[in-house]
């Protein structure tokens, strides 16, 4: 079945460049962004009921955006005041990069990993001196706290944001020809929105293992998978799909 519309579970990107415009565009199929899960932060009461001060802590790990966002909000509503001498550890750096917008880049003590914690992990262990907060959301992936122990490092992780199903109900009457997913919450918010959903002439893609174990764990059959040796991106992995089926 030849493919015309595509909806992915993430918002727009802001780029011009993206590739999703360029497969848009090379297969001439329309693509819509809409998140299935989104962000909340949670209040400094709550992190406090953690047990966290934040002047215990001399050095941040920084796994996303959200968390360097939410830290710094966190940070503010408790008035406290950031320290020029705190280190910061970023997973990569895009995250490096964002931590910008809140500190003058130069003078601080910033350590960047490549892509995964694990890539991260050596620089961790090189400082095992100091004492490190790793705020994060509610759905830390489970190899973090592993590492982090394995490194014998002083350490907390604190909630300073949720990760909250999407109100999708403006999609009741709407289907697409493939469904995008790159987390097993995104298939949550789908059955959570519609308990009832039925896959029928659907096309589901999804990005990495976790997520498409939550696939099939929920009845869907998988028909596109990313990253794979011959398709590292989801885009690469849907303009292949596209092209076989509606050469047809």
């Amino acid at each position: 079945m030849k493919v015309k519309t595509i909806l992915v579970s993430q918002p727009e990107p802001k780029v011009e460049n993206s590739p999703y415009f360029e497969l848009e565009e090379k297969q001439r199929v329309k693509i819509d962004f809409i998140p299935f899960i989104h962000v909340e932060g949670v209040s400094s009461k709550e992190v406090r009921k953690q047990k966290v001060d934040l002047t215990k802590y001399t050095a941040i790990i920084l796994t996303s955006r959200n968390s360097v966002d939410h830290f710094f909000r966190i940070a503010e509503e408790m008035r406290y005041k950031v320290p020029d001498a705190l280190k910061y550890f970023c997973l990569s750096e895009a995250v490096a990069y964002y931590l910008q917008k809140y500190v003058v880049y130069r003078k601080r003590k910033i350590y960047v990993g490549k892509r995964t914690f694990a890539e991260l992990s050596p620089l961790i262990k090189k400082y095992k001196n100091e004492k490190f907060l790793l705020p994060s959301s509610d759905m830390l992936k489970p190899d973090v706290p592993k590492i982090m122990n394995k490194l014998e490092v002083e350490w907390k992780q604190a909630t300073f944001y949720r990760t909250v199903v999407s109100d999708l109900s403006d999609l009741r009457d709407v289907t697409y020809d493939i469904l995008v997913f790159f987390s097993p919450s995104g298939i949550k918010s789908l059955f959570e929105n519609f308990p009832d959903f039925k896959q029928n002439n659907t096309r589901i893609a999804v990005f990495g293992n976790t997520t498409i174990k939550a696939a099939k764990e929920h009845g869907l059959t998988v028909n596109i998978k990313a990253p794979t040796p011959d398709t590292p991106s989801m885009t690469m992995a849907l303009n292949k799909y596209i092209a076989e089926m509606n050469k047809k």
